[in-house]
């Protein structure tokens, strides 16, 4: 019996007999022999089908077949430096398994409305599962960092009652009887419980803000991962941002090369992901957008175009540390040297991509916390189990959430994160 084979694993099996499950990408013939290219999520083969080498039946299913039809072929494995992957197929048998009539996406250019409204067939697409892959890669990147340092997973509730982030961009529902509930902007207040329970914590998952924005850099769900360190500082944090960001690109680099190329991405940039990465104050950086002709004042957060400019100047990620504490969540420490600051730091990716983490020491005096609670007019008994962290063995800790899409797609070199996500979620878009 032909053993069942994965494309991926077709090298290690030259001169045996397989057979393989996959779907049609191209079809060519030149009267006696055809060519078919089949793709099965772990690679592309080409299959050659010579007509004096099968029955008549075979030949004229290698007719038929169409785009995205999936088939079954058996054969020998060949060694061919020109085909894809360095093997081909010689085909001694081929089957249909489900017909692919009229498939809506051609080689022809289609505008990103018809290709989002058909996502689910573009996903089959060179590019599509090129960034896929890409991204599996860099999530099992980020399981793998915190497990080899000792970090637990904590999986943190998606429906809550305690707001983690700006009020304004809340995802509302009724929760039985109990008012209402919240879907989460983020893991990261339960994973300061649990910090205080096994010291190195994470939390991976998806988060929701219902912010009304267009921009290229934000989906209303997205992924994110959120560490939580004890006994770390501001400084701490940092350090293990910079490790765990050069860490992924590292990983991405050795292991996507096939599927980086395939997106046209030029991989120096990337190359220049090491740490340690370069640290600017605030202030600092606001001295320099004036001198680069902005008018920014002190005080005003730094948007998208600030982040860019900044960005720029430098040949890997850089950290903006210590911002106003107007301008920042409630849970920020406020900074001894200048209460006007909190320890926070976000680390903007270059090449135009903007903050892919945002990381703070936390507050851990119980009293500080409460008046920012009380400022910001949440409501203090939502956050009464949130408050008992500081007067039960308060302790300094830290944390930092970096977003999955944006740190994907810059890795790919992808000018919009609508496409690092199987099926993204915007403002315009709720299907498929």
């Amino acid at each position: 019996m032909t053993a069942t084979a994965l494309i991926r694993h077709l090298p290690g099996l030259i001169g045996q007999s397989v057979a393989l499950r996959g779907w049609v990408v191209t079809t060519r013939s030149s009267g006696k022999i055809a060519f078919l290219v089949i793709r099965d999520g772990t690679g592309y083969l080409q299959c050659v089908i010579a007509k004096q080498d099968v029955d008549e039946a075979t030949w004229e299913t290698s007719r038929l077949l169409t785009l995205e039809t999936s088939v079954e072929v058996s054969g020998e494995i060949r060694e061919d430096s020109r085909s894809p992957g360095g093997v081909e197929l010689g085909v001694e048998s081929l089957a249909t398994l489900g017909p692919s009539a009229d498939f809506p996406i051609g080689k022809k250019e289609h505008g990103t409305a018809f290709l989002f409204e058909r996502r689910h067939l573009w996903l089959r697409s060179r590019r599509q599962t090129a960034i896929m892959l890409v991204r599996h890669e860099v999530v099992q990147a980020i399981r793998d960092f915190y497990y080899e340092r000792d970090f637990v997973l904590v999986d943190t509730p998606l429906l809550t009652g305690a707001v983690g982030e700006s009020t304004g961009t809340l995802f509302e529902t009724e929760y039985f009887d109990l008012g209402k509930a919240y879907l989460a902007q983020t893991g990261q207040l339960y994973a300061e419980a649990a910090a205080a329970a096994l010291g190195r914590v994470y939390c991976f998952g998806p988060t929701f803000r219902a912010e009304k924005s267009k921009t290229r850099r934000h989906l209303t769900e997205f992924w994110m991962v959120e560490p939580e360190v004890a006994w770390y500082d501001s400084d701490d944090n940092m350090r293990l941002q910079e490790e765990f960001v050069s860490y992924v690109v590292a990983r991405c680099l050795e292991r996507c090369k096939a599927e980086l190329d395939i997106l046209g991405r030029d991989r120096g940039p990337l190359e220049s992901v090491v740490a340690p990465f370069p640290r600017i104050s605030y202030g600092e950086a606001i001295q320099r957008l004036r001198d680069l002709g902005s008018d920014i004042r002190w005080g005003q957060d730094l948007g998208g175009d600030a982040e860019t400019q900044l960005a720029q100047q430098f040949d890997r990620p850089v950290f903006v540390y210590n911002y106003p504490r107007d301008v920042k969540a409630f849970y920020m420490k406020q900074n001894p040297a200048d209460p006007t600051t909190v320890l926070c730091n976000d680390c903007l990716a270059p090449e135009g991509y903007g903050e892919i983490i945002g990381g703070s020491q936390r507050e851990d005096d119980h009293d500080l916390l409460l008046g920012r609670i009380r400022e910001e007019g949440l409501p203090e008994k939502a956050y009464g189990w949130y408050l008992d962290l500081r007067k039960y063995g308060t302790f300094v800790h830290s944390g930092f959430g970096l977003g999955v899409e944006r740190t994907v797609a810059w890795i790919c070199g992808v000018p919009h994160i609508r496409e690092v996500i199987a099926f993204p979620r915007m403002m315009t878009r709720l299907y498929p």
